[in-house]
Order: C-alpha cells, then sequence, then structure tokens
C-alpha cells in the first residue's frame, strides 16, 4: 500500500507526473537554470501542419476574423486626429467547446489517446475543462476535471460553477475544492490512483495546439487586408494563450507584429487566500495569474513549462473590472456579439490601444469566448454586490480590487495601463537564482535567461550584479 498522506504524495510527484505525460523532461536538462526549450517543443510536440490535421478532424480551429467596425468608430471618437486604428477579433467562441482551449485540448487529447491512456485529468477552472471534456467525449475517453471552487463557506464563484455545469454537460467527472494547496494533492492522488493522462495546460503539445491561432489570423490577415496585424492583444494568465499565439505569428512570418499582453488588474488579492477567492469577479486573464506566471513559469504542474510569456511580449498592459464590463456590454450592443469575459480583456486593452494608432493600422484582439449563466456580467456583478463589493458608476481609475468595481461613466476613461516589463524581468532573474541556491551562474544560464526574457546581456548581468551573482 502506498503512503497517501501529503507529504507522501507531493514526495512522489516527479515520479507521478513522468508517468502521467510520457515525457522525460531530464532529457531537456543542462543541470542549471537552462534547459534547452526550443528541442523540447520539436521533440515533445507536434508540427504546425499535424496539429492543423488534428484539429480539422475534430472541427477546431479556422474561426473567422471579425471586423468590430462599430467600436472602431467609437474608439476614434476620443483618438487624436488620424488616429483610430481597425480593431478586429478571432471569435475562437466558434470552436466546439466556445474557447480557444479547444486548440490545446484537442492536441493533448489526441496525445493521451496515441499513447494509449484510457482517461485524461486536468486541473482548472476555467475553460480549458470544459475543452478537454469535450474532445476527451470525441475521442472516447474518461475524463476528470479537479476544480479549485470554493470558499470555506462553500460559496461557488459563479463563473466556475458555469464551467462545472458544462464539464459534466460533456460527460466528464467533476471534483470541486475550496481554495488553498489541497488542489495540487488532490490532482496528484488522481492521476496516481487512475493512471489517466495529464492534460497539463502547459505540456509541449498544449502550447503547440495554440500555435494553429496565431498563424490562422496572420495568414488571414494578409488574405484580407494584404498585410499582417500591426498588433496583435492577448488575454494574459498562465501564459499558454501569449507564448503559443506569438510562436504561430512568428511561423506565419509576421516577424513585426507586436505582441501585447493584457490582465485585468486584481492588484491586492491574493489568488489562494479564502477570504480574496470571492471578491474578485474574474476568474482568469488578471494579475494574480498573470504576473506570477510570467515571472516565474516553472510553478506549473508539470517539470518545465512550455508557456513562456515573456519570452515573446512586447508590452504588457491592465485594465479594470469594470472596464472590462463596460466593453462587454459594448460589444455586444454596438456589435451583435455576447461573448465571454476572457476575450473582452484583450479587447478592453485594444479599444484604448487602436486610439494611439494610425487609421490605416491594424490591431487584432486575439480570441473570444462563449458567454451565459455565471460567466455574464449581470450574475458577476450580483455575485460581487452580495460579497460586499460596491458598484458605482465613475473613473475606473479610483477601483479597487475587492472593495469596488466602477463602472466607466465615458469611454474616454477607459485605459490601458502598462506594466513595466523591466519589473517582471528583474523578478524572474530573482526567481531563477532563487532556485539554483548559488552564488555563480554559467554563460549557459545566461544566454537562456536573456532569451527567456526577450533582454539583451547588458540588462541581465546589471540584474545579477544587484544580486552579487557572478557568470562562470
Amino acid at each position: 500500500m502506498r503512503d497517501l498522506s501529503y507529504n507522501a504524495v507531493m514526495a512522489r510527484k516527479n515520479e507521478i507526473m513522468k508517468k502521467a505525460i510520457g515525457i522525460d523532461y531530464s532529457a531537456f536538462e543542462s543541470g542549471g537554470i537552462s534547459f534547452d526549450y526550443e528541442r523540447m517543443m520539436c521533440e515533445a510536440g507536434y508540427s504546425l501542419q499535424e496539429i492543423q490535421k488534428i484539429q480539422e478532424s475534430v472541427s477546431v480551429g479556422n474561426t473567422p476574423l471579425i471586423e468590430l467596425k462599430n467600436i472602431s468608430a467609437l474608439s476614434r471618437k476620443y483618438a487624436p486626429k488620424g488616429n483610430g486604428a481597425r480593431i478586429f477579433i478571432k471569435d475562437e467562441a466558434c470552436n466546439p467547446s466556445g474557447s480557444f482551449k479547444a486548440r490545446r485540448a484537442a492536441t493533448a487529447v489526441y496525445h493521451a489517446k496515441r499513447l494509449g491512456y484510457k482517461g485524461v485529468i486536468a486541473a482548472t477552472s476555467g475553460n480549458y475543462g470544459a475543452a478537454v471534456a469535450s474532445q476527451a467525449a470525441m475521442q472516447g475517453l474518461k475524463c476528470i476535471i479537479v476544480q479549485e471552487c470554493f470558499d470555506s463557506s462553500m460559496t461557488g464563484q459563479p463563473e466556475i460553477l458555469e464551467k462545472q455545469r458544462a464539464c459534466e454537460a460533456y460527460g466528464a467527472e467533476v471534483v470541486q475544492l475550496t481554495v488553498g494547496p489541497e488542489l495540487f494533492y488532490v490532482f496528484l492522488s488522481l492521476l496516481e490512483e487512475t493512471g489517466y493522462f495529464n492534460a497539463s495546460l502547459y505540456t509541449p503539445f498544449g502550447i503547440a495546439g495554440v500555435e494553429t491561432l496565431g498563424y490562422e489570423l496572420s495568414l488571414q490577415a494578409m488574405a484580407r487586408l494584404g498585410k499582417f496585424p500591426d498588433k496583435v492583444v492577448i488575454t494574459h494568465a498562465g501564459g499558454g494563450n501569449v507564448t503559443g499565439t506569438a510562436r504561430g505569428l512568428l511561423k506565419a512570418g509576421a516577424k513585426n507584429t507586436e505582441v501585447v499582453a493584457a490582465s485585468v488588474d486584481l492588484s491586492g488579492l491574493h489568488m489562494a487566500s479564502d477570504k480574496a477567492f470571492n471578491r474578485k469577479s474574474f476568474t482568469t486573464g488578471h494579475t494574480g495569474f498573470g504576473i506570477p506566471f510570467a515571472t516565474w513559469p516553472d510553478r506549473a504542474d508539470v517539470p518545465r513549462n512550455a508557456a513562456r510569456p515573456l519570452r515573446y511580449m512586447d508590452r504588457y498592459t491592465l485594465v479594470k473590472q469594470g472596464e472590462v464590463f463596460f466593453m462587454t456590454e459594448a460589444l455586444a450592443l454596438l456589435e451583435g456579439l455576447e461573448r465571454g469575459p476572457a476575450g473582452n480583456t484583450s479587447l478592453t486593452a485594444a479599444f484604448c490601444i487602436a486610439q494611439q494608432m494610425k487609421e490605416d493600422e491594424i490591431i487584432v484582439v486575439q480570441e473570444t469566448e462563449y458567454t451565459g449563466a455565471g460567466k455574464h456580467p449581470l450574475p458577476q456583478l450580483s455575485f460581487a454586490k452580495k460579497n460586499g463589493i460596491e458598484l458605482k458608476i465613475g473613473d475606473p481609475e479610483c477601483e479597487i480590487p475587492g472593495t469596488n468595481i466602477i463602472l466607466p461613466k465615458d469611454p474616454s476613461l477607459i485605459k490601458a495601463r502598462d506594466f513595466d516589463l523591466l519589473k517582471a524581468k528583474h523578478s524572474y532573474v530573482k526567481n531563477c537564482i532563487g532556485s539554483l541556491n548559488s552564488k555563480h551562474i554559467t554563460m549557459k544560464d545566461l544566454e537562456f535567461i536573456v532569451e527567456d526574457t526577450k533582454s539583451d546581456q547588458k540588462t541581465i548581468l546589471g540584474f545579477l550584479n544587484e544580486m552579487d551573482i557572478k557568470v562562470l
């Protein structure tokens, strides 16, 4: 009999993960901070053409690129003369499970079936659970989704409860937990007990599944407009959306397209806090995931995370909760498209950024998602009010996460606030050094950090000198 205590299971996590993923991550390690990222993506993943065929076989991808003519016109009202880029969205709500996560899930579930696993397990409270459940149903595999759903009073967040409904509709078993460290323990225990595949968000084949999204939108823009997008705005949480899309852009040849990440500003709310859990109105695409995963991607449920957003970000912007609710309504009322909150996060940033661009430039909001039930603004705002959050109309700049939600009284008040990427890169280097527990690194480590942060050696050496770290 195996010891099923928390400490014993956590001590076996590497062994459990290796059996549940089928990747020997040690093959890519250098023994220090660095590892061979591109080799891992190549050898443990699939080619773009292979993934396109996998996705096509299950009706994933080839979603439309839609111009938001009315929202573009509204944006131009607040732009300087001659400014106001054309805003487009890639309508990923057209995928079988209603979000871009179907691209990741299609590859992961296909891979699980190919390797002979009888079922798949994913730990997620978001759209990915529904995507995995949908793809498992198509492939005839069992599926378990583990959710962090409740606070200690057993009050569930409405958006997460909607995801439970979606997962169960596709035939998955849903295991719901309270916020805290038990999530990873239960996840590992289920992997070990069932022998199912870990359909992690962060495997090479999962991230490679998103490459088709960046690739498609690039070619659609070129075919329709005769040019690649000038900017692509991507909602950022765990980093897979940014990483996969950016890699797809590069594979399409869109090397000059600026990659802009966007998150909802939930500063001051700790995501692992029981008290804060239900005081937020967004369960993904916010700074509680966006900043930690940017500054330390290897906090994931795999030994090495294939989602490495700092490698690809050119800009990182933050928007407020009230602004996203406003743009969600604007999209429905002005464009006749009722879509969910995650994609509307990047739409909110794009609405503002477009005003800083020329009229003949193109900005693409890289994804949408389905809405309904707990994902809709009305239940979210009602839930916020029940939890003591003040709802106001005014200037979103005065919004305090966990205290109030301020809907803008005028579209001119919507802002895309730049987060200091240099600060994020400094934190990343600090985390690298902390994981190594040494006063020196190798030249190979230095080169890896430079690539992993999209930096130059001078900047990284400056950080290392501050930390009294030598390069051998």
